[in-house]
């Protein structure tokens, strides 16, 4: 039985990455956020954070009963809202407004036109909204339902490869959050806007979660496709048959973003990349020694296919 001395050596990755976050941005903060006792709350929450992983990490082993594993490997995910959150109150960090016009212009010299106006200028039927909907607010359950069976799996190595590729994917794309300050359109274009986007259930369900839970900035990258690509991704390696069932729902998704007014397709775009980095670094350089057992040994049958 290893004691918790020898646990203090052993950081996951995702521990790693959470710790570097949250004293990086803690010392990002110190340094640029003026004047700088408007920043005391998000310096004191990110150091708080660091210090409670690493009592995690020294206290607890995912060996020592359900409840312990619980806490050693899911921490991260109960974490991620607190760390959105926290975003809002450095959104104008380095720079004092949004960038929405230099973004919408881009987006216009590129395609010839604005997706959110064009859109915008042809909305359809209220299904085409409700089904877009449905996909967009699909968003905040899947994440549990991609966690919760693989946690009764007991698969916790791909739980822990699974939060090192999501946690990038989310600290990327809020580091981006104020590097690159973005409301969004629907906020840019409020006053262009000739039609309502509306639809019976799941455009208000999605509606009550953005005015009551989103932090206003921080649609560059979009980090709900983000996600959604890196659970579709591990859903396509560990358990193909849902990954299938993933693909027209996180398309829907990614479509969504821009329907529901939420994001520019650029935000969509590079969300995308940040989530394909991620999964692909994490793969590369962690996922193939931890992997568990039973999927190193599949993974070795098919290489001794290959060989005969």
């Amino acid at each position: 039985m290893t004691d918790g001395r020898d646990r203090t050596s052993a950081l996951y990755p995702i521990d790693w990455i959470v710790l570097v976050y949250c004293l990086g941005t803690a010392l990002i903060i110190a340094l640029l956020g003026r004047p700088l006792g408007s920043y005391v709350d998000e310096i004191l929450f990110y150091i708080s954070v660091a210090g409670l992983v690493a009592l995690i990490v020294r206290y607890t082993d995912e060996k020592r009963g359900r409840l312990q594993a619980l806490l050693r490997v899911g921490y991260p995910a109960m974490l991620m809202t607190l760390f959105y959150r926290m975003t809002g109150g450095q959104m104008f960090l380095l720079f004092d407004r949004f960038y929405d016009g230099q973004l919408a212009a881009f987006e216009k010299s590129l395609l010839g036109f604005n997706p959110t106006l064009l859109i915008d200028a042809h909305l359809p039927n209220v299904w085409v909204t409700e089904v877009l909907s449905l996909c967009y607010f699909s968003y905040y359950f899947l994440l549990l339902a991609f966690l919760i069976p693989v946690f009764i799996r007991k698969d916790y190595e791909i739980i822990k490869e699974f939060s090192a590729a999501a946690a990038l994917t989310f600290f990327v794309s809020y580091t981006l959050f104020w590097l690159y300050p973005v409301e969004g359109p629907r906020w840019h274009f409020a006053a262009e806007y000739i039609n309502s986007v509306d639809g019976p259930v799941f455009r208000r369900l999605v509606e009550f979660v953005i005015n009551n839970a989103a932090v206003r900035g921080g649609a560059m990258p979009s980090s709900h496709t983000g996600v959604a690509l890196v659970v579709m991704m591990f859903c396509f390696r560990y358990y193909r048959p849902f990954g299938w069932l993933l693909v027209p729902l996180v398309t829907g998704l990614a479509l969504g973003t821009v329907w529901g007014r939420f994001h520019y397709a650029s935000d969509v775009v590079v969300g995308a990349l940040i989530a394909i980095l991620s999964v692909w670094w994490v793969w590369k350089y962690w996922g193939r020694t931890t992997a568990p057992e039973w999927v190193k040994r599949e993974v070795n049958e098919m290489r001794t296919q290959d060989v005969s």
